[in-house]
């Protein structure tokens, strides 16, 4: 065996939880992304799914999905920045810039590669980063790539940012960059006092609209609509895999800021296009939120239901004001363990655990759609009360 295979073989976390009949990932689903799916042959709820907006099988979008496909094909067999623009993505970056309300749009073929191309080359060798210490791994990589300098920040902590910024020299560039909606635990950013701090230390910020888009927001816009300060975020980012219910991913800015990546993001560059049916589902699904807002109703009113219901069982929720809801285990293989019982009692929802959070973290990802009824979500309250209190979780 080779050095690589021989260091790599010594990783053997996978096998140890497979073998204790515990491994929780990559379940293979055979039917439609809906709120109930098949896996091995029976019906199974889903409750971890991205897609808030539920339009991830909605007959409009495959149509026109299919219909781009039929006049583009299947891919664009280029980037962007050569052979890979089509008319359909700059209809696409128009209609983003309208719904986001800025003055350009670029389009990137993944969320992660818009959060790894953006923030690696937006500032220099001399300016700054300020990072939520819980922001996404695509933002986390960005600012690796950087050259810039690095200053984390406590999760949410507008006195820690405060504290980061003065240590910036105040001719330099200084980015924050914070998911708006994190992902995990489904608190929401103080994106309001994030604002007033860059205005305080003439900063600019980014912020990743990834699980705010669909959910927040008139028309779905996000937080920063939500709270009246899009106008003062400098970049908007957001992906098309979860509301939008289709890959790829943008960011809204202005046009000096588009100029200089459109020249210098290398995801961006060297990557190829979003293909026709993903870039035609986007467009669909973007006019559907807008002229739909009971979608976005129907989910506020699931995701008051399913918060009431986790507290009044006793669960432990943390922060979360939002569709993602975290049931804290707090113990690895529990969080496995509860992840296998619960799909035996037909629920599907995702563990996480170290090093995706700290060993004492580990939680149960549960994640709401528009198109949950409400039968289905108290069937899930009531499965997961009874796993939770079998695995002494809850009394």
């Amino acid at each position: 065996m080779k050095l690589l295979q021989s260091k790599l073989a010594q990783y053997t976390e996978p096998q140890k939880a497979k073998a204790a009949g515990v491994y929780p990932y990559f379940r293979a689903i055979s039917s439609e992304q809906d709120p109930e799916v098949t896996i091995d042959g029976r019906k199974v709820l889903m409750f971890g799914s991205n897609c808030y907006t539920g339009l991830v099988n909605d007959p409009r979008i495959k149509e026109a999905a299919i219909e781009a496909t039929r006049k583009y094909g299947t891919g664009c067999a280029g980037s962007p920045f050569l052979n890979g623009t089509l008319d359909l993505h700059k209809e696409l970056e128009h209609k983003i810039a309208e719904f986001i309300g800025k003055e350009d749009v670029m389009i990137y073929s993944t969320g992660f590669g818009v959060n790894l191309g953006v923030v690696s080359a937006l500032t220099g060798r001399e300016d700054y980063i300020l990072w939520d210490e819980q922001d996404h791994a695509s933002i986390i990589e960005g600012r690796r790539l950087s050259f810039s300098q690095s200053l984390k920040y406590k999760h949410n902590d507008m006195a820690s940012l405060e504290k980061q910024l003065q240590k910036c020299e105040p001719d330099k560039v200084k980015l924050i960059v914070t998911d708006s909606v994190f992902s995990m635990e489904g608190d929401v950013a103080d994106v309001k006092t994030i604002v007033e701090l860059a205005k305080k230390y003439d900063a600019s910020v980014m912020v990743d609209e990834a699980h705010g888009i669909g959910v927040f927001g008139p028309g779905g816009r996000g937080v920063c609509h939500h709270y009246g300060v899009a106008g003062d975020v400098d970049l908007i980012m957001g992906t098309f895999s979860k509301s939008f219910a289709s890959l790829g991913g943008f960011i809204a800015t202005d046009k000096e800021i588009t100029n200089f990546l459109r020249h210098h993001s290398r995801s961006y560059i060297f990557t190829a296009s979003i293909t026709p049916a993903s870039t035609a589902a986007a467009l669909k699904a973007m006019e559907i939120m807008q002229n739909e807002p009971e979608r976005q109703e129907n989910l506020w009113k699931l995701t008051n239901y399913a918060l009431d219901g986790f507290r009044n069982m006793g669960c432990e929720i943390g922060n979360t004001s939002t569709p993602i809801i975290p049931l804290f285990v707090r113990d690895n293989f529990k969080t496995f363990a509860i992840t296998r019982d619960l799909l035996e009692e037909g629920i599907f929802v995702n563990p996480v655990v170290s090093p995706a959070v700290a060993p004492h973290d580990t939680l149960i990802r549960f994640s709401l759609m528009a198109t949950h009824s409400k039968e289905q979500v108290t069937t899930a309250l009531e499965k997961i009360q009874r796993v939770f209190r079998a695995h002494g979780i809850i009394k």
